[in-house]
């Protein structure tokens, strides 16, 4: 059971950051992740097949960021992300860090549609993460 008092300010960043999320309409979101093999030197020369698998994280918010808009050029959205949502699937898939989550996410679905990481950010306070905030633009189909 964690202390929520107000002289204890670690979990309180956390714990405001998930309210927040929370409520403005927070949702969920997928992260297809490549998992783990257990033999690199089988899966290094190909012979094991990469499998995949959906991490759901919640709460999260996203948002269309401000256009700049050029000719051709897609748009950009910022994906707000739970530091606990994140820190339960590291702990429940036995990863290292969230960095180590997010490097073997291949794409980030929200309300059915896909996007491509460009960059991700972690808002800190009194030395704790509360709050990741991922850059994505639209994932491209592509003809096979």
């Amino acid at each position: 059971m964690s202390d929520t008092a107000p002289r204890n300010p670690v979990g309180a960043p956390q714990m405001l950051a998930d309210a927040l999320l929370r409520s403005m309409t927070g949702t969920t979101a997928l992260l297809r992740v490549t998992t783990a093999s257990t033999d690199t030197g089988m899966s290094e020369v190909g012979l094991v097949a990469t499998a995949f698998a959906e991490v759901v994280i919640s709460p999260v918010v996203m948002r269309k960021l401000r256009p700049t808009w050029q000719e051709g050029e897609e748009s950009k959205w910022e994906l707000l992300v739970s530091a606990t949502g994140v820190e339960q699937q590291v702990s429940s898939l036995e990863l290292a860090s969230a960095q180590s989550l997010f490097a073997m996410t291949l794409a980030v679905t929200v309300a059915g549609q896909d996007y491509l990481i460009e960059s991700i950010a972690a808002n800190e306070a009194f030395g704790q993460v509360y709050l990741y905030r991922l850059l994505l633009r639209e994932a491209r189909q592509q003809a096979v």
